[in-house]
């Protein structure tokens, strides 16, 4: 009998990660608040869920994949929530990036109901959804990681435990942080480079073939100054994770003078209405402050 899989968030990135369950012959009961993405699930193959609830009752295993701590705190444990229908022995993994705190209280509170909790948040953004090359960050117990290694293969290529729980938010939390730093730091080269009058394809090209090389410059830089910055990532979601990681820098006793920088200008990009755009788009701030824009023609 092929394994029912519980799906909760069908988003930019929980869609294709669920389409890809469909495509490795797991089934899929599926709930989202939108329900254009749900019955799109449902046309691949899949099953609709009317709530939470119904998705604990009929699966065992439950992934969510929600916007932050709140959203999966209220899956939970709201009216016909995941607690209103949990099987024994269920497990939840949550793909959210959220709080290592509230995820470490949150495992506390389902073990007292005999149900794991997995945190896994992942990294690769939409293009890394779609074709399930993601990397997962699992805090938890490894045993049952490795049970169920098969699963995350499905959605990802770079599974790893990172310790109890907490520990794969953390480790999210730190992706986040040099995310952020890679972003700036090509926006401010582009921007130096267009300032100068030197040729902006010519400096992205010299200085990928060097120490400078990283995915930045590989996959957004070429988009960045074409004006393109269509979202893989949101840059409300960029904010959100970098609040979470400034929060657990507090919580540890951790400087982050770089990452407060980034925190600062992608909550201008919210505040001035471009939450919606792609986290590159924090090149846009920069232009802002520095009059120029760093286009080619």
């Amino acid at each position: 009998m092929t394994q029912l899989i519980g799906f909760i968030g069908l988003g930019i990135m929980g869609f294709p990660m669920a389409k890809n369950l469909l495509k490795s012959g797991y089934s899929v009961i599926g709930y989202n608040r939108s329900e254009h993405n749900l019955k799109e699930l449902v046309n691949m193959g899949g099953v609709a869920a009317k709530n939470p609830k119904e998705v604990a009752e009929k699966a065992q295993i439950i992934i969510t994949c929600l916007p932050n701590s709140k959203s999966v705190l209220d899956v939970v444990f709201q009216k016909e929530g995941l607690i209103d229908g949990f099987q024994p022995e269920s497990i939840l993994i949550d793909c959210s990036t959220i709080s290592p705190k509230v995820t470490i209280e949150l495992s506390k509170k389902l073990s007292n109901s005999n149900i794991s909790l997995l945190d896994a948040p992942i990294s690769g953004g939409e293009e890394g959804a779609i074709k399930a090359s993601l990397s997962i960050m699992v805090g938890g117990s490894k045993k049952l990681l490795e049970c169920h290694m098969d699963l995350f293969l499905a959605m990802g290529e770079t599974i790893t435990h990172c310790g109890e729980n907490g520990s794969g938010q953390i480790a999210k939390a730190c992706n986040q942080i040099v995310v952020a730093a890679q972003m700036v730091g090509v926006s401010e080269a582009l921007l130096l480079a267009k300032k100068s009058g030197a040729d902006i394809e010519a400096v992205v090209s010299a200085i990928s073939g060097g120490a400078a090389s990283c995915w930045t410059l590989s996959n957004r830089a070429p988009d960045m100054i074409r004006g393109n910055f269509e979202p893989g990532f949101f840059a409300e979601y960029q904010y959100k994770d970098l609040k979470i990681a400034t929060d657990a820098g507090r919580e540890f006793g951790s400087p982050m003078p770089q990452t407060m920088v980034a925190h600062e200008l992608y909550k201008s990009m919210v505040e001035t209405g471009m939450g919606r755009d792609g986290n590159s788009g924090v090149l846009k701030i920069l232009e802002l402050l520095a009059g120029t824009k760093a286009r080619i023609e």
